[in-house]
């Protein structure tokens, strides 16, 4: 259900969207009319994008080693060695065993088998898992599929977890049919349990997951160190590395490079927190979710909005804490081709449909003057200069740079500038490529175990694929950013799309 929006908010709408095909328009103009101011432009732009290759390499290393330092510790000995001059905050309880993790898996129409691997994952964390609050959450129109798994799953774990909660959401006035509508259900329901046990607000942290999420085994023992290590964290959302390794061996190459690429660019944004917006799978302070209302239900991307909205309520004082863990989730996959093409699609459009937050932003953020003038515009910046920057950067370089050297008459082919034009453009993606090789190489190594069924020679498969990433990110980047951010332009908004998930194995 789309509310009436203000005239102001509905320009906030238009503007990215608007940018990308003004962008767009003026590049095919120029290249007609004005190829050497196109020619100019495009090797511009090409090097700019070197330059930012080159930079985001840098931070994709040093989130890379945080990473591989992550994985390897041991943290639940580091937090039984915890002693309450370690906490520098306000918490009344500096003892790790009186906190509880409150953890919402929202469904919809997911196998069996998808739930079960998640639970298993809860049951086999390095983490005492009585102190884990478990809600399966599913949805009204799916009842007849949700309710017999729903019942196996509540069989098999109910003795597992502190208390294992399940329940449907049923369609309320003003809800969006999706993740946020059902967790925002889901959450008053738990807090509705929460206040019968008496349990403190400030003593839980939740996680709200996707259904597929696989935790580390060692996830809980670090969120909770970062939770009570840090000097202020009730005001902190937490972010860990996302892989999308539970079906990586038989998706689709295509597939395989849109989501490794996702797993690179979280890598990198968790090395710049001031950067960081929570995404997909996270943590925060349940004090903090009743504090904002809960998730937003009326919206297809909220797990970056709830960033937004707790921003918002403290007048920016409230951030994201990089978690270099990860948790491991489904690419998307069918067991078809066609249609897990289509569906990668899809996910990658609701993903770029996140510049609906654009608009949140400049109405409660930008005109917030209790937020630093610095912030609130590195804020708008970040999320309207990454939203373009997605849409347009892959089809300016990998497609309209051509267009004013074939389109330029003889007298523009003649100059010195068309002439070098190509070998400078040659010169700038062969340079890039050493983000391809990097890429192609943790990509290698990221990777779960061989299925015993798949050749040795899979795995140069898995390494040439990255000769793929232009078209990659035309199919899956531009063109799904394009499209999301152009219907936000011309009010046809978007519904939350399922992303199917299946598996051979």
């Amino acid at each position: 259900m789309i509310e009436s929006k203000s005239k102001l908010h509905r320009l906030y709408e238009i503007l990215p969207g608007a940018l990308i095909w003004v962008t767009f328009i003026l590049v095919i103009i120029l290249s007609f009319f004005r190829p050497i101011w196109a020619i100019i432009f495009v090797i511009a732009f090409d090097f700019y994008w070197l330059l930012k290759v080159l930079y985001t390499l840098i931070w994709l290393l040093i989130g890379w080693r945080k990473y591989r330092q992550a994985i390897k510790a041991d943290w639940l000995e580091e937090l039984k060695k915890l002693k309450p001059e370690d906490c520098p905050n306000n918490l009344k309880s500096k003892n790790h065993e009186d906190y509880y993790h409150l953890i919402f898996l929202p469904t919809l129409r997911e196998p069996f088998e998808i739930i079960d691997n998640a639970f298993k994952a809860l049951c086999d964390a390095k983490y005492d898992s009585k102190k884990f609050i478990v809600v399966l959450t599913g949805e009204e129109i799916d009842k007849d599929n949700y309710w017999p798994i729903a019942r196996r799953i509540e069989e098999k774990y109910k003795n597992n977890f502190f208390r294992l909660i399940v329940i449907i959401h049923n369609l309320m006035p003003g809800d969006l049919q999706g993740k946020g509508a059902n967790v925002h259900w889901a959450g008053k329901k738990a807090k509705e349990v929460i206040d019968d046990l008496g349990i403190d607000y400030e003593k839980i942290i939740v996680s709200n997951f996707d259904v597929d999420t696989c935790v580390h085994p060692q996830y809980y023992a670090y969120l909770t160190l970062k939770y009570l290590t840090n000097r202020d964290p009730l005001r902190r959302s937490y972010q860990p590395v996302t892989l999308y390794n539970n079906n990586i061996w038989e998706s689709p190459f295509l597939i395989r490079i849109a989501h490794n690429s996702t797993t690179f660019w979280l890598l990198t944004e968790l090395v710049r927190p001031e950067r960081l917006v929570t995404f997909s799978s996270h943590s925060m302070p349940f004090q903090a979710l009743v504090d904002v209302g809960f998730w937003q239900r009326d919206m297809v991307s909220e797990d970056s909005r709830i960033t937004w909205q707790c921003m918002a309520t403290y007048d920016g004082g409230y951030s994201v804490e990089p978690m270099h863990i990860p948790v491991s989730m489904d690419t998307v996959y069918s067991g078809k081709l066609w249609p897990s093409l289509k569906g990668q699609y899809k996910q990658h459009r609701r993903w770029a449909y996140g510049m609906e937050n654009f608009p949140y932003i400049m109405m409660n953020i930008w005109s917030n003057k209790k937020i630093a003038f610095s912030r609130r515009l590195a804020y708008a910046f970040r999320q309207l200069e990454g939203g373009f920057s997605w849409a347009t950067a892959p089809i300016i370089i990998f497609l309209l740079g051509i267009l004013p050297l074939y389109f330029a008459d003889q007298a523009v082919k003649n100059t010195v500038l068309a002439q070098n034009a190509p070998v400078v453009l040659l010169y700038l993606m062969n340079s890039a490529m050493i983000g391809l090789a990097v890429s192609a190489i943790l990509c290698a190594i990221l990777l779960p175990p061989r299925p015993k069924d798949s050749p040795w020679w899979t795995y140069i498969i898995m390494a040439a694929q990255w000769i793929a990433f232009p078209i990659c990110m035309i199919i899956f980047g531009s063109i799904p950013a394009t499209d999301a951010q152009t219907r936000l332009m011309l009010g046809k908004y978007m519904g939350f799309n399922v992303t199917e998930k299946g598996r051979k194995k």
